[in-house]
């Protein structure tokens, strides 16, 4: 099949299906044309940002007063590939052909194949435009096999703003996932130059979506680290609300009538500049005191993850006990997916069912609720409203120590039927 370039429009990514010529069949592709100065491989001794002239040329452009012309180019980012040590033999002989693939986006490069060496040595450099600064540089070492397709050996993921440039770093190669570190380092040098303004501006626009990824896979381990993951987000929204009812039940006696003051100052107080206020102090406060905290949280998740892929291989040994323990995990994930997807449908239905009179005694309530809170928002000042309701929650407890504590508005929702028990 032939493409004639000349035809295409530039700067925009073209979905072509070319029928062969000599066979039946066709051949898909995603072509975009765009002017790229920055994309190349080069041996060490020609390396742009090496050279002081050009290196001042590349900051010129990427300086504050090129701020505002072509948006598209945020910068560069130069990879020097050095050579990769202690590499997966992946042939029969104990050796491996290990080549290289760098991926930023949609744009990639390979090095040239060292055959027969568990030691390679490629110094090449790598110059890619940086189209967002939120891109991440994944760096791959194959073993080239004639035959089939290549094997992999391990991979690399690097946040370009993680980078310290000009600094030459051993990376650890991991796993597919990248959850867990096999055999091998490689060693890389990278130095990122941008404009700060182009890349604020490129955060709030949508990402460039990447075209070239690997099929989704049904995997025990996955949905197991996914439900998790969903888990450990759910445990912190309840451990907060359950420390918010620890100041309303009057656990702690100080808590509470601190809590409370604060509660009465800021309500009284309320303009709404203090909302984007209260998330700059969140912000600057897990800067100065939960930075370490989160790279241990980090580490231990990733433990966590390494620890369950070497459980799946010491269950490989026992088949039977494996099998047994994959599917009561299996099983346990799915009945609790069940039950969290059966509670949202059923307050979802409920609230439909309210609105189209499934029982009209219910909706009757609804309709007196609805035009006493119209009345009182009409009335009332919402300041005055949410002082009330703030001083009713903090006082019920000392009024009834032995009131137990409810949400009436969950408590009408569970005498509506869902769907599922309308008779």
């Amino acid at each position: 099949c032939q493409l004639d370039l000349s035809t295409l429009a530039k700067e925009k990514t073209h979905h072509l299906e070319l029928p062969l010529e000599e066979s039946r069949g066709y051949v898909v592709l995603l072509v975009t044309l765009t002017a790229s100065a920055h994309v190349s491989i080069a041996d060490l001794s020609v390396t742009p940002l090496d050279d002081p002239q050009e290196r001042r040329q590349i900051l010129k452009r990427y300086g504050v007063l090129k701020s505002f012309s072509n948006f598209r180019d945020v910068g560069i980012v130069q990879v020097k590939v050095m050579r990769a040590e202690g590499l997966m033999a992946a042939d029969v002989t104990g050796k491996s052909d290990p080549f290289c693939v760098l991926e930023l986006t949609n744009d990639r490069l390979q090095t040239h194949t060292v055959y027969k060496n568990l030691n390679p040595d490629w110094n090449k450099v790598f110059t890619f435009n940086v189209k967002d600064i939120h891109s991440v540089l994944e760096v791959t070492v194959f073993d080239e096999d004639r035959d089939r397709s290549a094997d992999f050996l391990g991979k690399v993921a690097i946040p370009l703003l993680h980078v310290r440039n000009g600094e030459q770093k051993g990376y650890m190669l991991k796993n597919k996932e990248l959850t867990c570190p096999t055999k091998g380092v490689i060693y890389l040098e990278i130095d990122v130059i941008y404009n700060t303004v182009k890349a604020a501006l490129k955060t709030v626009v949508p990402a460039e979506q990447k075209y070239i990824e690997e099929e989704p896979k049904v995997s025990k381990q996955l949905l197991q680290q996914n439900f998790n993951r969903v888990k450990r987000c759910i445990m912190v929204l309840i451990s907060y609300g359950t420390y918010i009812n620890s100041c309303f039940e009057w656990e702690s006696a100080q808590r509470s009538i601190i809590s409370f003051v604060l509660f009465v100052v800021v309500v009284w107080n309320f303009e709404l500049y203090m909302l984007p206020l209260a998330l700059l102090l969140l912000l600057v406060w897990n800067y100065f005191f939960s930075s370490s905290r989160e790279t241990g949280d980090m580490s231990m998740e990733a433990m966590f993850e390494c620890e369950d892929d070497e459980e799946d291989k010491e269950d490989k040994e026992s088949e039977h006990k494996g099998f047994m323990d994959k599917l009561y995990a299996i099983q346990d994930v799915f009945i609790s997916v069940q039950s969290a997807l059966d509670e949202v449908a059923s307050y979802g239905e409920r609230i439909k069912n309210t609105v189209n009179w499934t029982v009209p005694f219910l909706s009757c309530l609804a309709i007196a609720a609805l035009c006493s809170a119209t009345l009182l928002l009409y009335l009332i000042p919402l300041r005055y409203l949410v002082l009330a309701w703030g001083v009713n929650k903090f006082t019920k407890k000392l009024r009834d120590p032995y009131m137990i504590d409810n949400n009436e508005l969950l408590d009408f929702l569970s005498r509506v039927p869902s769907d599922v028990q309308v008779v």
